[in-house]
């Protein structure tokens, strides 16, 4: 009879078996083309808001920004809707659709608190600091939060990738960012700078999580 000294046998199982723990499940970051589709649905919504604006007459107009009004101070969040004008319309087109699509690649939840925080912050700047009997509208005050979101956020998290695509978004769009300057009249800088301060803080706020 053979024996092992030292050697003790396991308890019984009892039927019971170790599995690995469950891992956590990380969704899926949306892909080029899935956020081209739906930023480009978005814009298709602003073109056909401006057309119905046309249509009315410019009524669409007053859903727009004044400043210090309590009463309209729900219109911040239609303001990014509206334009004065297809020029105006034309000429957020393109960085709308590519800052936006860039964005939402970044996760689904980043590009919500992106969009709500530029909205807002750049409404709020445009309420606040706008001259009187002015009306402030269009999407370039999210742009600009889209913008500064992409520029900020690689910086932040020190991701190479991250950094390469602020660098490349700087390259095209850097420019922009005399738009948060009073350089030309007519043009909202309280809302620009608005938005960039909230992209800014979006990814600020999604770094301390």
């Amino acid at each position: 009879m053979s024996q092992q000294y030292g050697w003790t046998p396991p308890p019984p199982s009892y039927g019971r078996v170790a599995v690995p723990a469950p891992q956590a499940y990380a969704p899926a970051r949306p892909t080029l083309g899935s956020s081209v589709v739906f930023i480009g649905g978005w814009l298709v919504l602003l073109w056909v808001l401006e057309v119905l604006d046309l249509v009315l007459i410019g009524a669409l107009d007053g859903f727009g920004v004044s400043p210090r009004d309590v009463a309209e101070l729900p219109q911040v969040l239609t303001a990014p809707f509206l334009h004065f004008g297809f020029e105006h319309l034309m000429a957020n087109s393109l960085p709308f659709l590519v800052l936006g699509a860039l964005t939402r690649m970044a996760g689904r939840g980043a590009f919500w608190v992106a969009t709500v925080a530029s909205i807002v912050v750049s409404g709020l700047f445009a309420w606040l600091f706008s001259a009187p009997n002015t009306v402030t509208a269009g999407a370039s005050g999210l742009i600009f939060g889209w913008l500064t979101f992409l520029l900020v956020r690689g910086l932040m998290n020190g991701n190479w990738k991250q950094i390469l695509i602020s660098a490349a978004v700087f390259g095209f769009f850097g420019g922009m960012l005399w738009g948060v300057f009073p350089t030309l009249p007519g043009v909202s800088w309280q809302g620009h700078l608005g938005g960039a301060v909230g992209g800014v803080l979006a990814a600020w706020w999604l770094r301390r999580r």
